[in-house]
C-alpha cells in the first residue's frame, strides 16, 4: 500500500510541477504585452515612465529604446 502513495505523492508533484510552468510562461508572456502597452501610453503621453510598475520597467525602456525614443525611457 505504500507504494501506493508514493506513486500519488509523484504524480501530484508533477502536476504541480507542470502548473508551475505553465502559470510561468503566461505571466512572462502578460508582462511582455504589459510592457508594449505601457510603451505605447508613454509615446501618446498618457503616461510616463514613473507611472509603470517596477517590475516590468526594464522591459518598457528596452521597448521605448527599440522604437528609437530612448529620451522617454528615462
Amino acid at each position: 500500500m505504500k507504494s501506493g502513495s508514493c506513486l500519488i505523492r509523484r504524480k501530484r508533484k508533477v502536476i504541480k510541477g507542470l502548473l508551475f510552468f505553465i502559470l510561468q510562461k503566461i505571466f512572462r508572456k502578460e508582462a511582455e504585452t504589459m510592457a508594449v502597452i505601457y510603451a505605447a501610453l508613454i509615446v501618446k503621453g498618457k503616461k510616463s515612465i514613473a507611472d509603470v510598475p517596477e517590475k516590468i520597467r526594464e522591459q518598457v525602456k528596452d521597448v521605448l529604446i527599440d522604437l528609437d525614443v530612448p529620451e522617454l525611457a528615462e
